[in-house]
């Protein structure tokens, strides 16, 4: 078994019967007392972010995450259909692994985190950015432009993002899936 001597950024470890991965730690060793690590560390299911300090020598359990590649092919019922470009495998991933569901294209390429051990999927993780096209949106108001104001729009997947007033329907536009807010405009 592994000790905190052993931790790095990115190692996933078994913590209160729950997975996590270690954003960033920090070895202290204080001129009074014993030295103990600081770290933050992300819940790999539900996402949530903890600080969390470990005292010098505890003993952690070191989980092995793999990250594979699958391209999103379509929804079935409650659960999506991915597949492995490799081998052709298809899975279904329950909705409520990925973070996300109406920044899903189809053929996207995203990555799935396995239990390597168990072979189990724990979380979907879509690309940082997409592109797609603005199906709806309301008309810019001509000279409403004195302000840093933004108008709802409709994707073509379905989702509402808050775009500039300059956007119209048909448009393509770049959008961040972390944030789901708009980056730019994406020239043809």
């Amino acid at each position: 078994m592994a000790t905190t001597a052993d931790i790095k950024n990115g190692l996933c470890i078994k913590h209160n019967d729950k997975l996590f991965q270690v954003i960033e730690f920090q070895h202290v060793k204080p001129g009074k007392g014993p030295a103990f690590v600081r770290t933050k560390i992300r819940q790999i299911e539900s996402g949530k972010v903890l600080d969390h300090t470990f005292s010098a020598g505890h003993k952690i359990e070191i989980v092995r995450i793999e990250n594979r590649e699958y391209q999103y092919l379509y929804e079935e019922a409650d659960s999506f259909v991915f597949m492995n470009n490799e081998t052709f495998e298809q899975v279904n991933i329950p909705r409520t692994m990925v973070e996300k569901p109406l920044f899903l294209q189809e053929g996207m390429i995203c990555n799935i985190l396995y239990h390597a051990e168990e072979e189990m999927p724990l979380v979907v993780e879509l690309p940082m950015y997409i592109i797609s096209e603005v199906t709806y949106t309301e008309p810019g108001v001509k000279g409403d432009t004195a302000t840093n104001s933004s108008k709802p729009a409709t994707i073509a997947t379905g989702a509402e993002v808050k775009v500039p007033l300059f956007i119209g329907n048909g448009e393509v536009i770049k959008i961040d899936t972390r944030t789901g807010t708009y980056v730019e405009r994406v020239k043809n």
